[in-house]
């Protein structure tokens, strides 16, 4: 079963009618749905059955030239040869064409690997190759330097006229501190970002508004009203001169190296219960009066121990600052809403306790 933005209206004669005969019989012989929704086509994310957390960073391929009225029922078993697909995504038309591109998302890192040896340069037609390689997986923008005023609703629209793609965003004070505002843009996938990030600011110059543009990981030092660069350093004592911040917890920040390229880390030490009380709020309220903005965290599970502990892998992001806070946390299992919440409080406390040393 096909679901969303496709419509009869859609399929006109120019398509080839048996592939989508043949894609709608597999759909409904295998009882599969597929959603389409922003310009893409889906299945899974999660795939029916699913109870696991979602898999990690690294389990994603990008498939490109694949002929324009090939479709699901052809590359789904395809490429479920390699692996368990938890997602599998064809980017879409309204014309009821495939865009030449999908992205395919395996439970490991290995099936990806596997993936890539066994389909990079498969002839899938007669003299049609495709190619497959690991998927970037960098899917947001920063737009800074827009209107104070601007409200999200109206910039999603705005986004949608000129851009395909566009997700979700979220609006924030720009990291250079110059009083306007930045939005981090979700786009469905790194190619539809990559084509945006092409045009986003000339068509924004049409609407007399002069804006940059930039990945979300590679986000500018915040700058101080008169412009002069604000020195970031990566010793956790920079920020704590910014605002009080205490804690007491067993976790130490480990820096790499003094210059700009260093990842911030934290240990996989247990904070205490006291500690991850409100540490999310505590940490938010310290960027946002840093004027580096409001902290984003990804998180990724990693294993799960014989004692129970659930560790996961997480990067918390601070508009403000040019690298993420990067380490392992550990917290006990619990249910999806209460993880997520435990491990931003873990990781959060983490850091804390990081910037107060010294």
């Amino acid at each position: 079963m096909i679901e969303g933005e496709q419509t009869e209206e859609c399929i006109f004669a120019g398509l080839n009618q048996e592939s989508l005969a043949n894609l709608e019989t597999w759909t409904q012989k295998m009882g599969i749905s597929l959603v389409q929704v922003n310009g893409q086509r889906k299945y899974g994310g999660p795939p029916p059955g699913w109870t696991a957390f979602p898999p990690s960073s690294g389990c994603e391929v990008f498939i490109n030239q694949i002929p324009r009225d090939v479709y699901e029922d052809s590359l789904i078993p395809l490429f479920q040869q390699a692996g368990v697909l938890y997602e599998f995504r064809l980017m879409m038309n309204f014309s009821g064409q495939n865009r030449g591109f999908a992205y395919a998302k395996y439970t490991d890192p290995e099936c990806a690997e596997a993936a890539i040896r066994m389909f990079n340069r498969y002839e899938l037609q007669n003299g049609c190759c495709i190619t497959v390689r690991k998927s970037t997986e960098k899917r947001v923008l920063l737009l800074d330097e827009l209107p104070r005023a601007v409200e999200k609703d109206r910039l999603l629209l705005l986004l949608r006229k000129f851009s395909d793609g566009v997700e979700d965003l979220k609006i924030m004070p720009s990291p250079k501190g110059s009083g306007k505002a930045s939005a981090a843009v979700q786009y469905v996938s790194h190619h539809a970002a990559a084509m945006a990030k092409k045009d986003v600011v000339e068509e924004f110059k049409k609407y007399g508004i002069s804006i940059t543009v930039q990945w979300f990981n590679q986000i500018v030092k915040p700058k101080t009203q008169n412009n002069k660069k604000l020195a970031v350093d990566t010793d956790p004592g920079f920020m704590k001169k910014k605002a009080e911040v205490s804690t007491r917890n067993n976790v130490y920040q480990k820096p790499s190296s003094q210059d700009d390229d260093q990842q911030y880390t934290f240990d996989i030490n247990q904070p205490s219960k006291e500690a991850r009380l409100d540490a999310v709020n505590s940490f938010n309220q310290l960027c946002i009066s840093c004027q580096f903005g409001c902290p984003w965290y990804d998180m990724q599970l990693l294993r799960t121990g014989p004692d129970g502990y659930q560790y996961f892998h997480v990067k918390v992001f601070v508009p403000g600052l040019p690298l993420p806070f990067e380490g392992v946390v550990k917290i006990l299992a619990g249910c999806l809403a209460t993880v997520q919440e435990e491990v931003k409080m873990a990781a959060a406390s983490q850091i804390l306790k990081a910037l107060s040393v010294g």
